[in-house]
């Protein structure tokens, strides 16, 4: 065979394997570009951890969507013959992939209203967490323990579909991961002690826990205000006493204190309620 006929058989099996050539050229490419940029971003000792994380999530972004839209061009001819001879299996692939054409939308929706970043705390409808990715399909919770009051990671990780985004609220929950304004109720079913001889007394108790930080959680009360333009509680303690109709007294506290603080002040002030409330008892 001469060299001549040779390199024609060449250009015929590249040209009649073009697709396959270069969709492996261009993945290996992609995924070679993406190590070395996640690898410098990673080396760089000039961000944060935080924003490291955002930025290594974008570049995971990116890189996906090129090599998408690459694969796209590259099988163009042949997907345009294929869509020609499907057109009625089209239209019955997007009823069955409504939910995976939802998740693409509400990816688009969070991009151009951006109501969270990778390191926020958030709660996106029945969901609650840290975001820790966020990509075109889902989001990423670290769950954080919100309801029972301790403010810590639970060990979860719920993933949720970017659909959610277009039937829920999102709430932004990120200024709560320094202050949170803490709140928690102690029931008595006797009315043995009046309860409202307890409450400056418990008064008293929160001050004394709240002195180290109080100064901190006035300037922290007045940032949050400004950003969000509205008045909320705090930071100075409240106590009210209440009644239920099972016949319960309910003792409830609300103070504005360190997220990480909030389960051991609570903690003792359960403990002063329950020694103070004993030796009322005991007077009586």
């Amino acid at each position: 065979m001469s060299e001549f006929e040779w390199s024609q058989l060449n250009a015929a099996f590249f040209m009649e394997n073009f697709e396959y050539i270069a969709t492996i050229v261009w993945i290996l490419g992609i995924v070679l570009i993406r190590r070395y940029s996640k690898r410098l971003l990673r080396a760089n000792e000039k961000l944060d951890m935080d924003r490291k994380r955002r930025r290594l999530n974008t570049a995971d972004n990116v890189f996906n969507l090129v090599m998408f839209v690459g694969l796209v061009l590259i099988w163009a001819t042949e997907l345009q013959n294929i869509a020609i001879s499907i057109a009625a299996f089209m239209v019955a692939l997007v009823i069955a992939t409504k939910e995976f054409i939802s998740c693409i939308v509400g990816a688009f929706y969070k991009a151009s209203t951006r109501p969270y970043q990778v390191g926020d705390w958030v709660r996106i409808g029945q969901f609650e967490g840290e975001v820790t990715d966020s990509d075109w399909l889902s989001t990423t919770l670290f769950e954080v323990d919100f309801k029972g009051g301790s403010y810590a990671y639970t060990g979860r990780t719920t993933i949720v579909p970017n659909s959610v985004l277009l039937t829920n609220s999102v709430q932004n929950l990120n200024y709560m991961r320094r202050y949170v304004e803490h709140s928690f109720s102690i029931s008595r079913l006797t009315d043995d002690v009046n309860l409202f001889e307890i409450k400056e007394p418990i008064l008293a108790k929160i001050r004394e826990y709240s002195e180290h930080f109080h100064e901190v959680a006035i300037r922290y009360n007045s940032l949050i205000e400004k950003r969000l333009d509205i008045k909320i509680a705090g930071p100075e303690p409240t106590v009210r006493v209440q009644t239920t109709i099972e016949g319960y007294n309910v003792f409830t506290v609300s103070l504005f204190c360190p997220t990480h603080e909030a389960a051991e002040i609570e903690q003792k002030v359960t403990e002063d309620f329950m020694r103070i409330w004993y030796e009322k008892k005991r007077q009586s």
